[in-house]
């Protein structure tokens, strides 16, 4: 597997994290999904992560705290948050700090798969 074909799905939302996989691997990506931003992050996939679709409101440690932990650490990983708070002044506030892309819920596959090529084209 090539490492940047990863895409981890962060989201503390079930069907989320059952739902997106099916439809990432359909277009050929590898996927896993974590609950929380403390679970992705003591994995062994963090290395291996092409792309993290990322939610904002976690439980713990919520996405952007996640986003400032990797930067902390020195690990490029392009970011697109999902999020369900239709607030344009979050996302413009998370694509200056450095998201890929910002999706609200919900968002249609065309839109997804957009972002998720452009955050691994732009690595």
């Amino acid at each position: 597997m090539v490492a940047t074909s990863l895409v981890v799905v962060v989201d503390d939302d079930e069907s989320v994290r059952e739902s997106l996989p099916d439809l990432l691997m359909e277009l050929g990506y590898a996927v896993d999904t974590f609950d929380s931003a403390e679970a992705f992050m003591v994995s062994d996939l963090v290395d291996d992560t092409g792309c993290l679709l990322l939610d904002i409101a976690l439980p713990g440690m919520k996405g952007p705290e996640l986003q400032d932990e990797l930067a902390r650490r020195g690990i490029d990983i392009p970011i697109v948050f999902i999020t369900a708070n239709r607030d344009a002044a979050v996302r413009t506030r998370l694509m200056q700090r450095g998201a890929a892309e910002v999706l609200f819920k919900p968002f249609s596959d065309t839109a997804l798969l957009d972002a998720i090529t452009a955050a691994m084209a732009g690595r």
